[in-house]
């Protein structure tokens, strides 16, 4: 499963922005920053961005920050990590590729942490989940920040049926239309709608060892910005 998703990024790596803007009306860029802001509260000199892709929250980080801080970017994707490189040039940035329920880094060593809407694509089962959220708190200081970003489900029934029926009737045709990957968004198609509520997400949190979750619905609940503590 994992080199299929790590194969399926890699197909999508030149387009993936450009789809995300089309798909969200570029909300997403807006809640990208909004979580930006958020995690750049947490402080410290040190951040990583897991599943990072081609790295535009660790963009959106980079203008937050001072001189002192350092960002590391890790991703999976090859492709990804590649486009990244030639497309962002943040003299704060490093970028390492690994894959993210098994970091190249000593425990407790970060600030902060933050995943955007990559989520979804470690959710291949529930204790996999669970080992990458044990995974992130392992690496984060005490004190440390977790910020989530990601799809969710709204609470109303009438807004949750019309984000399902515009994911089943836009993602796969417009991601295909632009990327030209019809199985990587099949595959998001397939994701978006089975993901957990924010309620949930929060209690696989801490289920994992985070405290003092917290989660911020954004645009009626379609996504969802998650805090935890270490």
């Amino acid at each position: 499963m994992r080199k299929g998703v790590q194969r399926l990024f890699s197909e999508v790596a030149k387009t993936y922005e450009l789809v995300n803007h089309v798909l969200t009306f570029g909300l997403d860029m807006v809640w990208r920053r909004k979580a930006a802001r958020e995690a750049a509260k947490a402080g410290g000199n040190l951040w990583l961005d897991v599943c990072s892709g081609t790295g535009e929250m660790a963009l959106k980080l980079s203008r937050l920050a001072d001189e002192r801080v350092k960002i590391i970017s890790v991703d999976f994707s090859d492709s990804m990590l590649t486009r990244g490189l030639k497309t962002r040039t943040i003299h704060q940035l490093s970028w390492v590729m690994a894959d993210a329920v098994h970091l190249p880094f000593p425990d407790d060593s970060f600030d902060l942490v933050t995943i955007s809407f990559a989520t979804r694509n470690i959710n291949i089962n529930r204790e996999i989940l669970m080992a990458h959220f044990k995974e992130f708190r392992r690496v984060l200081k005490p004190g440390g920040c977790f910020i989530n970003l990601e799809t969710s489900q709204p609470s109303v029934k009438t807004i949750k049926k019309l984000f399902h029926l515009y994911i089943k009737l836009a993602v796969k045709p417009l991601g295909y239309f632009i990327s030209g990957s019809k199985a990587g968004y099949a595959y998001l198609s397939y994701t978006i709608p089975r993901f957990y509520s924010a309620k949930e997400l929060a209690s696989l949190l801490l289920e994992s060892g985070f405290k003092k979750v917290d989660h911020h619905p954004l645009f009626l609940g379609v996504s969802a910005i998650h805090t935890a503590r270490k």
